[in-house]
């Protein structure tokens, strides 16, 4: 017989395992419940006790601690970065100029059309594209033989009227002085004036015949008016063109000339003569304003300044394009670092311009202020913010941030030099 003690132990031995089970379910459903409520490895690290009895970060450092992660607006913090040393940039002086950009065709400062100045037909032709003419080289010939006539028919009458008026000036001297004697008559004075008068303007349209004819003759020889180059010709032998057709054009390519437009918020620093450096065709040039525009345009709200680059050895080709810079200032030991090297934050962070300069194998954020921007060397200048002998870095390595370890490798090729 089982004593009452027995039978209540015996029944809380049977219920025990349930209880647990219990348990252990309970538990499952209170994780399920936070993983659906978004709970991740930080929510998990908060909810465990710290050494104090709080909740430690999951870190396990304090925020601000040194050991804490860190950010700088130029980019990461901590870390190192493997840079060669075309990377790398010793600031020092350099040349800088600041100008005006510009950039078009470079035409021949002079283009001839030549046109047939009579109606015929061609007998010759001198000259092709491409070659080199002086002034009054021959480039076509007309058939001249009308010309030739006309001449030859002019001339004989200009002798002709030359005699006549030779006679009736004698005529006219014998009559004076048999008027002086009383032999003649008045009225045969004034008819020997009369014819004397006569045959001299019938001589003087005999010699303007005489000038017309020669030049049409001339005229069958066409000729070049200009030293310079046959850029096209548009008729062949045997052709019959009439007067004023084109025949041929003819450049003058030893110097050429750039029509540019420029703003005219900065038409007060054009004037004649400024320097004006050229890249075309790979090669560096170099030229002058010859003019400028006495108005602005009021659509472009621009003004138009003429260069002229001197081409004397008919190394650039006509309408070669051109790019360059009318220089304004010239600062021959300012400051000067690649522009490559400058960085800017963003605008909501006030668009501070910046270098990462490497101090002591660390990287730092450095801010300067920019003078002159010099596009065409691709410099600028460093007005503020640098020292000379400051290396810094150039171009685009990566994500950079303060405190970086900076391991150069390589050459130091760039050091020093713009």
């Amino acid at each position: 017989m089982t004593s009452p003690m027995m039978q209540s132990c015996h029944r809380s031995t049977r219920h025990a395992p349930s209880r647990a089970l219990g348990a252990l379910t309970l538990a499952l459903t209170l994780a399920l419940a936070l993983t659906a409520c978004g709970g991740d490895d930080s929510a998990a690290s908060a909810a465990t006790p710290g050494p104090g009895g709080g909740n430690a970060p999951a870190s396990g450092k304090a925020p601000g601690s040194p050991g804490a992660p860190s950010g700088g607006p130029g980019g990461r913090a901590g870390g190192s970065v493997v840079l060669s040393g075309a990377d790398i940039h010793k600031v020092g002086p350099g040349l800088i100029e600041a100008g005006i950009a510009i950039s078009g065709n470079l035409r021949p400062v002079e283009t001839v059309s030549i046109r047939a100045r009579i109606e015929g037909d061609l007998t010759a032709l001198l000259v092709r594209e491409g070659d080199p003419v002086r002034v009054g080289t021959v480039l076509a010939e007309f058939e001249r033989s009308e010309q030739e006539a006309a001449l030859r028919s002019a001339e004989a009458d200009e002798l002709a009227a030359k005699a006549d008026a030779q006679t009736a000036q004698w005529n006219l001297e014998q009559t004076r002085d048999l008027f002086k004697a009383g032999a003649v008559a008045e009225r045969d004075m004034r008819t020997a004036e009369q014819t004397a008068l006569t045959a001299t303007a019938r001589l003087a349209a005999a010699e303007s015949r005489v000038r017309a004819a020669s030049s049409l003759a001339r005229d069958t020889k066409v000729v070049s008016p200009v030293d310079g180059m046959v850029e096209r010709r548009n008729v062949e032998n045997g052709e019959r063109v009439s007067r004023g057709a084109e025949l041929f054009t003819v450049v003058r390519n030893d110097v050429l000339e750039l029509t540019a437009a420029v703003p005219a918020r900065r038409a007060s620093a054009l004037k004649r003569g400024q320097v004006v450096r050229f890249t075309a065709d790979g090669r560096t040039i170099e030229g002058r304003v010859s003019r400028v525009s006495p108005t602005i345009d009021l659509q472009s709200q621009s003004v138009t300044v003429f260069v002229q680059v001197p081409n004397g050895n008919g190394a650039l080709k006509g309408n070669a394009f051109a790019t360059g810079q009318i220089i304004e200032n010239t600062i021959r030991d300012g400051l000067v670092i690649p522009a490559a090297a400058i960085r800017q934050t963003a605008q909501n962070a006030g668009a501070q311009t910046f270098v990462w300069k490497i101090g002591g194998g660390t990287l730092a954020r450095a801010d300067v202020r920019l003078g002159i921007v010099d596009e065409a060397r691709g410099v600028v200048q460093i007005v503020e913010g640098l020292a000379a002998g400051d290396e810094i870095v150039v171009g685009n390595v990566g994500l950079l941030g303060a405190g970086m370890q900076v391991q150069v490798i390589g050459t130091e090729a760039n050091r020093g030099r713009p």
